[in-house]
């Protein structure tokens, strides 16, 4: 596929004539350097990309191997795959089923806002083939997360997105605002209306049926729980990326030379995530919040958002302020009622479906 709105297509710049895959003795080195950097009882593994499933099954069949192999101790494992869906058939399917593999699924709403901007190589559509592959998930119960990029086509029309994905049966949802593509983004105002309307079909509906993140995350902070996300905690750092090199990036949305950390070809992944870099960039989220932000009734909610899209100017003119400001402030104010007397119904040890 070549998307539209893809933010990884530059990378061959950054790795120019560099292999497409990691080889296994860099990939076994990772997987070991991870069971040593992570000293739990659970250790999950996310393959991301480009699209990991161009790697081939085979591939994927050495790392789960290599994953046993390194695990002498027994410690449990997972994995997860985001993938845009146009490779998986029913081998995949059941490969995934099999070694209990969760999966993200990339998929946009019905075919006029899906093909939209998520074309093929040859420019052909793909909405028919990523709904297949849902269905060949669904079908082994492999837990199967969608990811939902809200641009300008599926944002102005809620109500069509929501019960496509209701019809769907999508049990997890992700919305992620598309920011800074031209005309193929949604305006904030309009993804703020988008968000309050899925809102409140899902409260009235959905709730306990269908997990939408960020409401789950909106819950958070009146139910008295850190966020999961790390696009709403007060500091990041803790979401690097690895690419099939061996260079280590603080972030997926910041891979370029100055946001390298190193290379576990010359460091161990331990020193790597340790490094006062990383520190410094997560801690930066926090730090350079502008004062519009730090006086915001909601910064609870948000924290800024992702700095990847942090900028705007705020109404005092400050730059740092998130593109998606007014959609956050809109939603969360819009949603806080509802939500804080689902907190209380929850608290209470009712139902997530009685609420309804």
């Amino acid at each position: 596929m070549r998307c539209d709105y893809c933010y990884y297509l530059d990378k061959q710049r950054l790795f120019p004539g560099s292999p497409s895959r990691m080889p296994e003795a860099l990939l076994e080195r990772y997987i070991v350097q991870r069971f040593e950097a992570s000293p739990g009882p659970n250790i999950h593994f996310e393959w991301h990309g480009g699209e990991p499933t161009l790697l081939g099954l085979d591939y994927f069949r050495t790392i789960t191997s290599l994953q046993h192999k390194c695990n002498p101790d027994g410690r449990t494992v997972s994995n997860g795959l985001q993938t845009n869906g146009i490779l998986i058939d029913s081998e995949w399917a059941d490969f995934l089923a099999q070694n209990g593999f969760s999966v993200g699924l990339s998929l946009d709403g019905p075919e006029e806002f899906h093909d939209g901007f998520r074309k093929a190589n040859d420019n052909g559509p793909t909405q028919s083939r990523v709904v297949r592959a849902f269905h060949l998930l669904k079908e082994r119960r492999v837990f199967c997360n969608v990811l939902c990029v809200l641009h300008a086509k599926n944002t102005a029309e809620p109500d069509k997105l929501y019960d496509f994905f209701r019809g769907l049966g999508v049990s997890y949802i992700q919305f992620l605002p598309l920011v800074g593509i031209g005309n193929v983004s949604a305006g904030p105002e309009a993804i703020g209306h988008f968000l309050c309307r899925i809102f409140d079909r899902w409260i009235k509906e959905d709730v306990g049926r269908m997990v939408i993140q960020i409401f789950d995350e909106a819950l958070r902070p009146i139910y008295g729980i850190p966020h999961a996300l790390c696009i709403h905690r007060e500091t990041c750092g803790d979401a690097a990326v690895l690419e099939h090199d061996g260079s280590f990036y603080a972030c997926d949305h910041f891979v370029d030379p100055k946001h390298l950390i190193g290379n576990i070809q010359e460091r161990r992944l331990s020193d790597l995530a340790n490094d006062p870099a990383m520190a410094r960039f997560g801690k930066a989220k926090r730090e350079t919040l502008p004062q519009f932000c730090k006086e915001c009734d909601v910064l609870s909610f948000c924290n800024g958002g992702c700095p990847k899209d942090r900028i705007s100017n705020t109404p005092t003119g400050e730059g740092g302020l998130n593109y998606l400001c007014p959609a956050y402030r809109a939603f969360f104010h819009h949603s806080r009622p509802a939500l804080t007397r689902l907190a209380a119904h929850m608290k209470a040890g009712k139902s997530l479906r009685s609420f309804m």
